[in-house]
């Protein structure tokens, strides 16, 4: 067996919302999200106003924390894991400044200067920070694991470890009793993994 060393795989993920503001260009935008490299791994629609507040809660006590709450709320949103390399950079990036007017002014090809209206209807949230990240993917889809992968030499010990001695045992098995249908067939001593 080749004992070269793999670098480790790890997709980053981040968080994307399309906003009420700009719902009804959700296909043209989840299409650039596709161009642009990421895989969208979940989705998910609508947030109460509890939820809005709970999400934003690092925005309690601003301003425009009232208006941002009641804006998110006031129809249907699309949550989605984006996956890619550095995809909260990337993400960043193409989504543009905050403010759309500004966008527009500083960063005209941005998905925020094509599909927002002002910064508070801005079309689009990204994740600022891998820790943002990590919380807002956590809050929107509680089962998501956002571990990184196993490194190659991992999963390879894994399998050679577990999963191939169980496999060899319970094939031979198969192969001396030659029973009618094997896929049906069980010996469950045979496929009890080593002790």
């Amino acid at each position: 067996m080749d004992k070269t060393s793999y670098p480790r795989i790890y997709v980053e993920r981040t968080l994307a919302l399309i906003k009420p503001d700009a719902i009804h260009k959700a296909e043209e935008i989840e299409d650039d999200i596709l161009k642009s490299g990421f895989t969208i791994l979940q989705r998910k629609l609508q947030l109460s106003p509890e939820q809005c507040s709970d999400f934003y809660a690092d925005q309690y006590g601003k301003h425009f924390f009232p208006s941002l709450t009641a804006f998110m709320s006031s129809g249907p949103i699309i949550a989605m894991t984006l996956a890619r390399n550095d995809a909260i950079t990337h993400w960043k990036f193409i989504i543009g400044p905050v403010n759309s007017i500004r966008a527009r002014e500083t960063h005209p090809d941005s998905l925020r200067a094509k599909y927002g209206i002002s910064e508070l209807q801005n079309a689009l949230h990204g994740s600022k920070s891998f820790h943002a990240a990590v919380r807002e993917i956590k809050f929107m889809f509680p089962n998501s694991v956002i571990e990184p992968f196993p490194s190659r030499e991992a999963t390879e010990e894994y399998l050679s470890r577990h999963v191939r001695p169980t496999l060899l045992r319970g094939l031979t098995e198969v192969c001396k009793h030659k029973p009618l249908n094997p896929c049906l067939w069980e010996n469950s001593k045979t496929w009890r993994p080593p002790e």
